[in-house]
């Protein structure tokens, strides 16, 4: 603690930064919480004949949020993999990824550095369909890449490491940079793949609709079943939850350490101030009682007795006779701390 009690700069910042870390964690993780409740009370639709009536009694022909589970079918032509064959599909993702070493200057480490240097991504119109695909009921799923959790599978991975020669390896260590090299990948939802869809389901003239909903919610076409995906959500919120309590602990330990600094330096303030007030009284007496010439003859330790002792062999005469017999051993003269062998009664005429 700084004078008067206020906390230093770094434990001022200290606290701010704890504090708005705990307020960013809380933030995201009610936010994670609200999608888990979304995401729970989410209304389960079953991909059969009933589903267009159920959105004719809907209001405006509309389920703002809504759960179905189908599989994936073509509504045109298929995507087909560029490595892989008679791999079909429907949203094909190509991605090229450069692996390095960094030099870190900080911690004198060579740390993991990935960077997407090209991705495209194609796509083509879609349905969700029945498993056993025998209700004629089809799902157009609308903007697929605007899904928070899109399925999609790794068809295809190889690694090109980078050929490196030894001028070039020098180069690499003085620059800080060693390349390793490059990821190729190839993503892709393929034709016949289980897929379960959380968003907006609308009916358009004769079209089923599967679109991103406009209450803010997450839009989903996860490869996983409705359960585990709750599942998921429900571990990201308690995820956030640990890490915004942690937080928070340690925010209120910081305060209290900070609190109980300043109430310990009241608390000295005060007794100081106590400590002042009777030395003050105690000039006051001598003062008042036995005029001003009295108060030279005053004991320094109590400052309300007179001078009744002479300590040898140093001959000061400082003390009356009860704070002598309170000092601690070894006794020594409270001016010169010099150790007294004897003491000599001193009588005023």
């Amino acid at each position: 603690m700084e004078g008067g009690g206020r906390p230093s700069a770094a434990q001022a910042v200290l606290l701010a930064a704890s504090t708005a870390i705990t307020a960013l964690l809380y933030s995201i993780y009610r936010q994670k919480a609200r999608v888990a409740r979304g995401l729970e009370g989410a209304r389960k639709v079953r991909l059969d004949g009933d589903l267009r009536a159920v959105l004719l009694e809907a209001p405006g022909r509309c389920v703002p949020y809504a759960v179905i589970e189908g599989v994936v079918r073509s509504v045109k032509d298929t995507l087909s993999s560029q490595f892989v064959e008679n791999c079909k599909g429907v949203v094909q993702r190509l991605t090229l990824q450069e692996h390095k070493m960094v030099w870190n200057r900080t911690t004198h480490l060579w740390n993991d550095y990935e960077k997407i240097i090209h991705q495209r991504t194609s796509t083509t119109p879609f349905d969700l369909v029945p498993a056993e695909d025998d209700a004629g009921v089809t799902v157009r799923v609308m903007k697929p890449l605007d899904a928070a959790e899109l399925g999609l599978e790794t068809v295809y991975e190889k690694f090109h490491p980078s050929v490196q020669s030894f001028t070039d390896v020098i180069g690499h260590y003085i620059s800080g940079e060693r390349p390793k090299g490059i990821q190729e990948t190839e993503q892709m939802l393929k034709v016949g793949t289980a897929l379960t869809g959380v968003g907006e389901l609308v009916l358009d003239n004769a079209t089923i609709k599967l679109q991103p909903p406009k209450q803010g919610m997450p839009y989903y076409l996860s490869s996983l079943d409705f359960e585990s995906l709750l599942q998921k959500q429900e571990s990201s919120v308690r995820f956030w939850k640990i890490l915004t309590v942690v937080f928070g602990f340690a925010t209120c330990a910081v305060l209290f350490f900070l609190l109980r600094k300043q109430y310990r330096h009241h608390r000295e303030q005060q007794h100081l101030r106590q400590m002042q007030e009777e030395f003050r009284q105690a000039q006051e007496r001598l003062t008042g009682t036995e005029g001003g010439e009295v108060l030279k003859n005053a004991c320094v330790v109590c400052l309300s007795s007179t001078k009744s002792c002479v300590f040898l062999e140093c001959g000061h005469v400082c003390s009356c006779h009860e704070c002598y017999q309170a000092l601690p051993k070894p006794k020594k003269c409270p001016i010169c701390r010099q150790g007294i062998t004897r003491v000599v009664p001193l009588y005023n005429s």
